[in-house]
């Protein structure tokens, strides 16, 4: 992607873009130019291709690690925060996230601890009895695994209505919990983050609160979508793919495709198939082994909203939960 300039004096943006053989297509992070600021907005994986891009893009606009002036993140999943040790090894730069980050950016021991005891309960209250017993295990390496992202520095946190670097901070959870966006009203411009991306959807990735409470991320998605939809944008920088130049036409198709997958699922309780763990095997097939986590995470957060939309109702029998309409 291409710079985008502003007609403002000194604002532009400075799109790092790293593509990848993966669906989301590209790992996309960003420099925002804001009059005497520098912003890195997101940073990336932790690779020697993100690393080397970043610095070669800082090198092509006459930047250097020492022109900026913050990290501000869009939520903490690792595809968004990997280059900020390489960064703050070689300079200290304050970052800047959403308050519900920092456990997970600092690895807090008794939210991981609480995350797995969280998904051990949700996984058999949904029927997926051994399926969901190896894939805890599959987290807790992944979780261990990832111990080398634990960010070592203080988090300052962002939050709802907060100004940053001449951007409008947006809370807008449902891909995850802590997720934000950054909005220029001058430019009509959104920094994304996985809000949404242009060739794919974006998964609500089922999480807890700090309580350990299932939320619900889908109905989240929804409203932050909503939100966003409310808002003047003309273009929104994504996470991942080409930047979207008609966001308020694409928010409207997902939305549209979430009823519509959501319509589905409903005829498929109807049926009769009633547990969360047999819809995603039904509506699924192969892919419910290959990506267990994000089938699961999509069929809970429908059964979700059509509970919350009161087409249909809950029973626990013998520790699961079954679906029927109403």
């Amino acid at each position: 992607m291409s710079p985008l300039n502003s007609l403002q004096k000194g604002v532009s943006v400075y799109p790092i873009t790293v593509p990848t053989k993966y669906s989301v297509k590209s790992f996309n992070f960003y420099l925002w130019e804001d009059g005497n600021s520098l912003s890195l907005i997101d940073a990336g994986l932790d690779s020697n291709e993100c690393w080397e891009q970043f610095n070669n893009t800082l090198s092509e606009y006459g930047f250097s690690l020492n022109d900026i002036t913050q990290i501000i993140l869009t939520h903490s999943h690792e595809d968004h925060i990997g280059l900020i040790n390489r960064i703050l090894s070689i300079r200290e730069i304050p970052v800047y996230a959403h308050s519900d980050s920092i456990p997970w950016l600092k690895r807090d021991k008794e939210t991981l601890s609480l995350w797995i005891e969280f998904y051990k309960q949700l996984y058999h209250e949904m029927g997926c009895g051994d399926t969901g017993i190896q894939n805890i295990e599959r987290i807790k390496k992944s979780l261990k695994a990832r111990e080398n992202y634990t960010i070592h520095t203080d988090i300052i946190p962002l939050n709802e209505s907060d100004t940053k670097a001449g951007l409008q901070v947006i809370e807008t959870p449902g891909h995850s919990p802590d997720h934000l966006v950054f909005y220029n009203q001058k430019e009509k411009w959104l920094f994304g983050g996985d809000l949404l991306i242009g060739h794919m959807s974006s998964n609500a990735l089922v999480e807890p609160d700090k309580e350990g409470t299932r939320l619900l991320t889908l109905v989240q998605y929804i409203e932050s979508l909503e939100k966003c939809l409310n808002l003047d944008i003309e273009t929104i920088f994504s996470g991942h793919g080409q930047l979207i130049s008609n966001p308020k036409d694409l928010i409207t198709t997902r939305l549209k495709k979430i009823n519509q997958k959501s319509d589905q699922i409903l005829n498929l309780i109807v049926s009769g198939i009633s547990s969360a763990d047999q819809l995603a095997r039904t509506y699924y097939k192969d892919k419910y082994q290959k990506e267990f986590e994000l089938v699961m995470s999509e069929i809970i957060g429908h059964v979700d909203y059509l509970e919350v939309s009161n087409k249909v109702k809950k029973e626990l029998r013998d520790g699961v939960w079954h679906y029927t309409q109403i």
